[in-house]
C-alpha cells in the first residue's frame, strides 16, 4: 500500500453524475436482485484489539466516519467469501 495514487481527485470531486460515462455498465437484472443478500451488522459484536498498519487504518479513516464498522464489514465479507475454502481445508487436516 505504499504506492501513491496518481488519481486527480479534485477533477473527480468536481464531476457531476451526468459527467460519468456508465454506458459500459449493464443494467441490474431481476436475476441479480434474486441472488442479492442483505447484510446487516451483527448484534453480537465482540470488542477486540488488533494491530493494523498505519496505511491501512488511514485508508479506512479516509472513507468517512465509522472506520471501525467499515473494517468489521470488510472482514465479514472476506470471511464469508472464504468460508467454504476454509471449511474444506479443515476437513482434510
Amino acid at each position: 500500500m505504499s504506492n501513491t495514487s496518481r488519481t486527480d481527485w479534485s477533477r473527480i470531486d468536481a464531476m457531476t453524475d451526468d459527467d460519468i460515462d456508465t454506458s459500459d455498465i449493464p443494467p441490474l437484472s431481476d436475476e441479480f436482485f434474486a441472488k442479492a443478500k442483505l447484510r446487516l451488522p451483527s448484534s453480537s459484536l465482540k470488542k477486540v484489539t488488533i494491530r493494523v498498519d498505519a496505511e491501512t487504518l488511514a485508508w479506512f479513516q479516509l472513507q468517512g466516519e465509522a472506520a471501525e464498522q467499515r473494517m468489521a464489514a470488510a472482514l465479514r465479507i472476506y470471511a464469508e467469501a472464504h468460508k467454504y475454502t476454509t471449511d474444506t481445508s479443515r476437513e482434510s487436516a
